[in-house]
This record gives structure tokens, C-alpha cells and sequence, in this order.
């Protein structure tokens, strides 16, 4: 006797088999592209993990960029030394030059014959990125010359292993022999928290008090990403916008560079989006995301990018690692790892 309802009992058995398939699906890879809010002949990144100098995170990393107000976080080490050895102590106060004064904005507006005091000096360029303050300081500190003080920048860059960096000024402002890299801006955040930790709260700072009013900073990522203690941000025309930030929480301890990006709220997204995926599980992925970069077409694989060494427009020519030979083929994929657990970013001080 036949069966009944068979058409019924046919669609039965296959709608249970489609959600048999449906369940042992595994789930869509994670996102593939990341987007990149700048265009590829300034970007830059690199996120560290301080703790070992193991490089998480790559791309244009040896390239030179101009620091802009990154400068500062030198500027700064090198007044921080001068606290350590006694040369100057925190109320010492700095004279204010009619060159120093006359920087443009950021500034505090100071004219000449005034001073400053070093506490304040180090929160006006923490906080405000203050040139004239940035500037005055570089003076003091190289015997009235700000030339000679950036030569002596120049040289402890080298000296901490920031190969790709040239100092021309204290603060920042365009100049086209002051340039460096994402790899040494990280080397410089760390050499920062490393060697001055009763310092490093500066770097914390989003506001400070002076002459009776309250000077807002520019950091926004501070309060904005839980973990983020610090450091600088920076910007020109020529550079973009960029930022090295620290990150310290939950027993991780990462470095983030950012440069080139379009605008600042972007370049914070991108690194909040950095530090994010370093501390994801997806981080131990042997895939790499494509890069999409500013202007590019998500409906369109984006082309190759450019030399990894790719300068600015005014920069001097630099030598390149051999990976990266004008005219080899260019990748959209992050490097390898610059460093490893037994050879940290670092060096050992």
C-alpha cells in the first residue's frame, strides 16, 4: 500500500538535510580588509608588543615620514635627561627667544624675555603641543641654538637605534631633512616609559592649568579607549595626521604607530582598530588583512601598493633593505615580524 503525503515526505527530509549542512557550516572568515583612512604614499604603522619587542603589526614601517609634533616626544626625552642629571630641575625657568616666540600656532603665545618654568614646559608641549615652548626648551638645552640642540636629537636617535630619523628642529614645524620612521617613533615611545617611568604620566595628561586658565590637549584617544595611557599626536600638511599611543592593560602592554592618516578622528579609529586586533585571538592568524587604502574602491581589489620605501616629495634619497628595491614588486600584505622575542625592537640600554 503505498505511502501517503510522499511529495510532503520528500521536501521533509530534504529541508532537514540543508540544516544538517547549515549547522556543520563553519562561520565566515573573519573581516579580510582593513581599511586604511590614508593615502599609501604617507602611510605607516606598527604596533608592538612592549613587553617582548616583538613586532605584531607592520606596514611601512622603515619608511621615512615627517614626524611633525612627534618631534616632541625627543624634545621631551632630551629635557627629561637634563632633569635626571641636575642640569635643570623642574622650577628651573626658560628664557623665551623673539625666534622661539615666533613660531606659528600651536603655541602659548609668549613674547620675548619671558620664561617658563620646566614643569609647564613639559605639559605645553605634552598637552598643547606648544612650538614656542618646544622651541625655547631646544635652546636652552643646546646652548641658545636650536640647530645644535636638533643635532644633538639627531645623535641620540641614533643612539637608542632609530636609524631612520633626522632631527631639524625642536617642534616639529616642515622641514624637509626632518624625517623618520613608524619603526623608530616606537622605539622612542618605548625608550620613553622605559627609561623614565616617574615621567611617563605626563604623557597621561589631556589638560593643565596655565596662567589661570585651562589648557585643553589633543589626544583624544586618552579616556577614549580603556588602557590607552598615553603618548603624542602630531600633525602637518605634508605628514597627515599621526599618533603613537601606548596601551597598557590587562597585562598586555602594546605601542601603536600611526601616520599619514586624513583626517584625526580617523587616524584614532585606525588605531583603536590596531590595538583591537593585537590583543584578538586573530592576531595568531597566519593570514594578513588586504589593505584598502583612502580613495580606494571596496568593489575592486586594491592595486599593488607602492615601494615600501616610497618617500614625500622633498625627501633626500635614502638606501633600502633589499625587500624593498625600486622597482621590485610591491605588496598589500604586512611584513614579517622586525623583531622577535630574543632580538626586541628595543635595545638593551
Amino acid at each position: 500500500m503505498p505511502r501517503p503525503f510522499p511529495f510532503l515526505q520528500k521536501l521533509i527530509a530534504v529541508l532537514a538535510l540543508l540544516a544538517l549542512v547549515a549547522g556543520c557550516t563553519t562561520a565566515a572568515p573573519p573581516e579580510s580588509v582593513l581599511t586604511v583612512p590614508a593615502q599609501p604614499q604617507k602611510y605607516a604603522a606598527i604596533v608592538v608588543d612592549a613587553s617582548t619587542g616583538k613586532t605584531l603589526f607592520e606596514v611601512n614601517s622603515r619608511s621615512q615620514r615627517y614626524p611633525a609634533s612627534l618631534t616632541k616626544m625627543m624634545t621631551l626625552y632630551m629635557l627629561f635627561e637634563a632633569l635626571e642629571s641636575g642640569r635643570v630641575t623642574k622650577e628651573t625657568r626658560i628664557p623665551v627667544s623673539d625666534h622661539a616666540a615666533s613660531q606659528p600656532p600651536t603655541k602659548l603665545r609668549f613674547r620675548r624675555g619671558e620664561t617658563i618654568d620646566v614643569d609647564s614646559a613639559i605639559r605645553a608641549m605634552v598637552v598643547k603641543s606648544a612650538n614656542d615652548v618646544a622651541v625655547a626648551v631646544g635652546e636652552y638645552l643646546g646652548g641658545g641654538s636650536e640647530d645644535q640642540f636638533a643635532a644633538m636629537m639627531t645623535a641620540k636617535a641614533r643612539s637608542l637605534g632609530m636609524s631612520g630619523t633626522n632631527f631639524r628642529n625642536a617642534c616639529g614645524l616642515p622641514d624637509d631633512g626632518q624625517v623618520t620612521t613608524a619603526r623608530d617613533m616606537a622605539v622612542l615611545g618605548m625608550a620613553l616609559e622605559k627609561r623614565f617611568p616617574q615621567h611617563f604620566h605626563y604623557f597621561s595628561e589631556s589638560d593643565f592649568m596655565f596662567r589661570g586658565r585651562l589648557v585643553r590637549g589633543h589626544n583624544d584617544m586618552l579616556g577614549r579607549v580603556r588602557g590607552v595611557d598615553g603618548i603624542k599626536t602630531g600633525y602637518i600638511r605634508a605628514s597627515g595626521y599621526n599618533i603613537v599611543t601606548s596601551y597598557n592593560a590587562d597585562g598586555r602592554h602594546l605601542i601603536v604607530v600611526v601616520m599619514g592618516a586624513d583626517t584625526a578622528r580617523q587616524r584614532n579609529d585606525h588605531a583603536e582598530a590596531l590595538i583591537q586586533r593585537s590583543l584578538g585571538p586573530a592576531i595568531a592568524d597566519a593570514s594578513q588583512p588586504r589593505l584598502m587604502y583612502s580613495g580606494q574602491q571596496p568593489a575592486s581589489p586594491p592595486p599593488g601598493l607602492p615601494q615600501a620605501d616610497s618617500a614625500l616629495p622633498g625627501l633626500p634619497p635614502q638606501p633600502t633593505p633589499a625587500s624593498t628595491v625600486p622597482g621590485s614588486p610591491a605588496s598589500d600584505f604586512p611584513s614579517p615580524d622586525l623583531a622577535s622575542p630574543g632580538a626586541p625592537l628595543l635595545p638593551t640600554q
